[in-house]
């Protein structure tokens, strides 16, 4: 038998191994997409604190930022990611339909379709805005040269593109909370007139890059172009960092509520043991101390918990077009759809 003092000395290795393990740390692998980066940069932190606060363990966040569309490729192809939020509902579905990473219901899984905070999509001019360039049709005066990324490879874009199909669609019907009760030869000749309106936008573009932020890139460090299609985020980014005064922000008439959803990667996160607090991660952004970070870093908090003065703009949802971000995909964005002929040089 041991002695007593061999016995006592056991006992406290066993109980700070037991301590050790249960204070481990935590790595997350969280994909997201371009105009993320300064926000959970942010938030990361501020999660990190909480859930040490709560549990005793340390968490780092690697981060992965690129167009949404790339982005959930790479998903696709193998990036082990825990966590991922994208531009839209299409590029996760993607991940679940194609890997079975995911379960297809994902967006039950969190408030508002799992989506924590919005955005929209609006204009970013150079000073005085020397174009005069103050809504949609503003955008295909003679000369007038757009910067705005390809809807290919970002979701940013599929919502700039959206947004200006949206409005060119209520110039003709009015109203387009009316849009699926009208009949099909009113949708047709509308979406006829969307078409060429669209077609002129693309044919003034000058710059499609891969992803939002490359194309802010594009327009504020490269100086090219005279108009940038931007999430309104990015947008408020660029002024704020830019003290020179050098840009101006326009809100549009109309615009779209973009909705960047998140989700965890379950099949991931269970191999590697972290689901329970992928699962935190996401939660915890809808809690008031998240919120209130969303809101200083520009997005559109969805609980209104952080008191902000964003202006009211008219704002239509994807839904009110198309019953699913598939059946725009298919219309739109899919190899020979819309985009495709509409982009296509004349």
């Amino acid at each position: 038998m041991l002695p007593l003092r061999s016995l006592l000395i056991l006992a406290l290795i066993s109980s700070l191994w037991s301590l050790s393990a249960q204070a481990r740390d935590v790595d997350l692998l969280h994909v997201s997409y371009d105009p993320t980066r300064e926000f959970y940069q942010a938030y990361n932190t501020l999660f990190a604190e909480h859930w040490r606060a709560e549990k005793g363990e340390s968490v780092r966040v690697r981060m992965s930022h690129g167009g949404s569309g790339r982005q959930a490729l790479s998903v696709i192809q193998g990036l082990p990611a825990d966590i991922v939020s994208l531009a839209l509902a299409y590029d996760i579905d993607m991940i679940a339909q194609q890997s079975r990473r995911l379960p297809a219901t994902w967006q039950q899984n969190l408030p508002e379709a799992s989506a924590p905070y919005h955005s929209t999509v609006v204009f970013l001019v150079r000073k005085g805005n020397p174009k005069q360039i103050h809504d949609w049709s503003d955008l295909i005066q003679e000369g007038v040269e757009i910067i705005t990324p390809n809807p290919k490879t970002s979701g940013g874009a599929r919502w700039n593109y959206l947004a200006a199909w949206g409005f060119a669609l209520q110039q003709e019907v009015g109203d387009l909370t009316q849009w699926q009760s009208l009949d099909l030869h009113t949708r047709q000749q509308a979406e006829l007139q969307a078409e060429a309106f669209v077609r002129q936008l693309y044919q003034q573009v000058l710059v499609m890059d891969t992803g939002a932020r490359a194309a802010t890139n594009s327009f504020v460090d490269r100086g090219l172009g005279d108009v940038l299609l931007a999430w309104e985020n990015e947008a408020l980014m660029a002024l704020e960092q830019l003290e020179s005064g050098e840009f101006e922000l326009v809100y549009p008439s109309l615009s779209i509520r973009a909705e960047p959803p998140v989700a965890v990667v379950s099949r991931n996160a269970e191999r590697r043991g972290t689901e329970v607090i992928a699962q935190a991660y996401l939660e915890y952004l809808y809690s008031e101390a998240a919120q209130t970070l969303i809101a200083q870093y520009h997005f559109r908090s969805q609980t209104n918990l952080a008191g902000t003065d964003f202006p009211q703009l008219t704002l239509f949802r994807l839904e009110q077009l198309y019953p699913s971000w598939q059946d725009a995909h298919q219309a739109h964005f899919a190899s020979g759809a819309r985009f495709d002929r509409l982009s296509r040089p004349q």
